[in-house]
């Protein structure tokens, strides 16, 4: 009886053994994340806090990389990564992909992702894989808001309808900024025709100095309104020392400029994250290419502002984004703008880059540029009517 019983507390034993095992090796999946800056740029903070709230969220150990730049010390990180256990590769900039599609070739049996690349569709690797998400609905929808503020500044006199001018600081002239810019400016044309827009370039995705003067710069051209795609708070610090309005980008700068912020449109990761990590687990393919929408949850805005923001602006973007969940608006809808005077009815942009950045892919069709659709990243480069590009420094 006595053997029975050691028999079976040793059964027992060796199938908790195994569970524990089991348990071990799943706790053990870990993710590796490479960000071209720290928690001080409000671009990587947002994928920062996305990372860590979505991987605690799953259990899932990971370990955070910062101030990583776009040169071979992200493949040496991704390395290092790997050797740490590190199954799955994500990194954060656009100057990080060619460095992580090394690393893939080297490591076939570890997933590489990527945001805002645009070579996943090309490189035929089945463990790289870009991601992006439709921002440039997102940008519309804040555009609105800042079209909304510009309206109320005419109507009481602030301004006149021809001085309707914001201003709009870049990082660089890549296709993903102008499609931002472009984006927003047609939120605001919208519902405030008369709108024009300027737009500065700093040659950094962060750089507060550059970032400030260059908003500085565009309020004393006469820009009456202020927003961005670079990371600092550069520019809205310097709408906030001289009370210009601004829309800001990855969160809401609501505490550092309680009397000019609006309204922040933002790419949300979590469901992203979600996704790639739930596709390793089960064994499945990760998409070569993975465009988040408002629908999924990726485009968000932050609260508007409504000590600063028009009144019915909060109205004004619930409707807009009603229609493009339904797809009944369409943000680059060519009856909306023009090029050289004329509409454009054809568009070859290049989707499948290049060294020359050739044309490549017709992406007019149905009345309006199909944007991300071709792959995820942008491509939208046209220069459009009504908007300005200042000289263009990059030091």
């Amino acid at each position: 009886m006595k053997k029975v019983i050691a028999i079976v507390l040793c059964l027992v034993m060796c199938v908790g053994a195994l569970a524990a095992c089991s348990n071990s090796t799943e706790s053990k999946m870990k993710v590796g994340f490479i960000f071209l800056h720290d928690e001080n740029s409000t671009y990587d903070l947002n994928f920062l806090n996305a990372a860590k709230e979505t991987c605690e969220k799953l259990g899932v150990e990971y370990i955070l990389r910062t101030n990583i730049p776009e040169d071979q010390k992200c493949k040496e990180t991704a390395e290092d990564l790997i050797d740490q256990g590190c199954t799955i590769i994500f990194a954060d900039s656009f100057g990080h992909e060619d460095y992580l599609i090394e690393a893939a070739k080297d490591h076939p049996e570890v997933q590489f992702c990527h945001a805002t690349g645009t070579k996943a569709h090309t490189a035929n690797l089945s463990n790289f894989h870009n991601a992006f998400a439709s921002i440039y609905e997102g940008r519309y929808l804040a555009g609105i808001a800042a079209g909304m503020k510009l309206n109320e500044m005419i109507a009481s006199g602030k301004i006149t309808a021809d001085q309707a001018k914001m201003g709009y600081v870049g990082a660089f002239t890549y296709a993903e900024v102008i499609s931002g810019y472009t984006s927003f400016y047609l939120g605001a044309k919208s519902v405030c025709p008369s709108v024009t827009m300027e737009v500065t370039f700093t040659g950094s995705w962060y750089d507060e100095t550059a970032e400030k003067e260059g908003a500085l710069k565009l309020i004393s051209n006469g820009c009456v309104l202020i927003s961005q795609h670079a990371d600092s708070m550069g520019a809205p610090t310097a709408c906030e020392s001289n009370n210009v309005p601004n829309v800001s980008y990855n969160g809401s700068t609501i505490k550092e400029a309680p009397n000019t912020f609006i309204v922040s449109s933002r790419i949300n990761w979590s469901p992203y994250f979600e996704y790639m990590i739930g596709q390793v687990k089960d064994g499945k393919a990760i998409d070569t290419d993975w465009t988040g929408t408002i629908a999924t949850g990726s485009v968000v805005l932050t609260d508007v502002n409504t000590n600063v923001a028009a009144a019915g602006t909060v109205e004004a973007i619930e409707a807009a984004k009603a229609q493009l969940e339904a797809g009944t608006l369409h943000v680059f809808n060519t009856d909306t703008f023009t090029k050289d005077g004329a509409k454009l009815d054809s568009y070859l942009a290049d989707v499948n880059t290049d060294a020359d950045f050739t044309p490549d892919t017709e992406v007019i069709s149905d009345g309006y540029f199909h944007e991300s659709e071709k792959r995820s990243a942008p491509y939208f480069d046209i220069q459009i009517d009504g908007i300005t590009l200042l000289d263009v420094n990059f030091g």
